[in-house]
């Protein structure tokens, strides 16, 4: 790698371990491929990947690098021919999913789920890639689950054959990983749904109801442009795309398209239970208001009569009346037995 210019350090952080990393050494290759144009693949190391060209009709070389480390801006740029801006692109944090067409070449900023330990769904990983149809270098910089995905594709033979496939093979891969968290989402909503309120509470019912639809915002705001991007692949593709590899991206938007369209339902039944939750709160506010109401309509005539004989002047009568307190005391009775019967017949009660 070439000594740092002048993005060299740009982004240079330590990352996790990431299970697709397979060596230790302080360069930024986690791993290289060779593709044989049959299904298979062999490893490539950081020093046989500089200055690397096909030896054989159909041999690409895929080379999966992090883009934090120091040097990989100025390298893309000296050792693949890739301008500057483009360069700064693939090793920045700027991870909205977007790609173009840049002559012969495509680049692409695409994200998926972050399966890492402690990482919520919303919490999404990119991946950088870029190719030229012969070399394809995918960028990341916190641990993916999904190189690794192809690479088992490798070991049963039954990997790409060619650059176009390796990019339908990634973004197919990263899509489909999606359908875990979406499925999961559904069946936390369907348990919510079939939860008795009373035993479980309204407030913390309501407040995994309030993350499950924050997810969904946060998986939609990101899907959303990924079914841009990959509709941009492949409308915007270069030639060594193929018409195959165009037909199975079409697949993956597909695929991308109901996700989304699970999430928007997922979001809306989250919506919906949270309205219950609320007017079932709300109605519970309203009884104990109402009951509130009732009462001190009862007793406001009560409190009245009492406070009266209460007060401390001459001429009270009864004062000296030893029957006096009971016949108060009927005739508070009686008074409640009115209210009641009358609260009964305009319906009150």
């Amino acid at each position: 790698m070439t000594a740092p210019g002048v993005c060299g350090m740009e982004g240079a952080m330590e990352d996790p371990a990431d299970p697709t990393d397979e060596n230790e050494d302080e360069t930024a290759l986690l791993f290289g491929r060779v593709l044989d144009g049959r299904g298979g693949a062999r490893a490539i190391d950081w020093a046989e990947a500089q200055g690397w060209r096909p030896a054989a009709a159909g041999q690409v070389m895929w080379l999966h690098v992090r883009r934090t480390h120091a040097g990989v801006c100025d390298w893309l740029q000296a050792e693949l021919g890739i301008p500057e801006p483009t360069a700064r692109l693939l090793v920045s944090d700027a991870t909205r999913p977007r790609a173009f067409r840049e002559g012969e070449t495509l680049v692409a900023v695409l994200r998926g789920i972050n399966f890492n330990p402690g990482a919520a769904p919303e919490d999404m990983v990119s991946m950088h890639l870029w190719s030229d149809g012969t070399r394809l270098v995918t960028l990341r910089r916190a641990p993916l689950q999904t190189p690794q995905d192809t690479l088992l594709e490798f070991e049963a033979g039954t990997g790409p054959a060619d650059a176009g496939s390796l990019v339908t093979s990634l973004t197919g891969h990263m899509v489909q990983r999606m359908n875990a968290a979406i499925v999961d989402m559904n069946d936390e909503i369907d348990r919510l749904e079939d939860l008795d309120m009373e035993e479980e509470g309204n407030e913390e019912v309501l407040s995994k109801a309030v993350a499950i639809r924050r997810n969904c915002l946060a998986l939609q705001r990101h899907m959303g442009p990924q079914h841009v991007a990959l509709e941009a692949i492949a409308r915007e593709a270069p030639e060594w795309f193929e018409g195959h590899d165009r037909r199975e991206i079409a697949e993956t938007i597909a695929l991308l398209r109901r996700f989304l369209d699970d999430v928007d339902i997922s979001k809306e039944s989250a919506v919906v239970l949270m309205d219950e939750l609320r007017a079932r709160s709300l109605a519970g506010a309203e009884r104990t208001n109402y009951l509130l109401t009732i009462v001190a309509a009862i007793f406001l005539p009560l409190t009245f009569l009492t406070g009266l004989l209460g007060i401390n002047v001459g001429g009270m009568p009864g004062a000296d009346d030893e029957a006096a307190f009971w016949i108060v005391v009927a005739l508070c009775a009686g008074i409640m037995a009115t209210q009641l019967a009358l609260f009964r017949k305009w319906k009150w009660l």
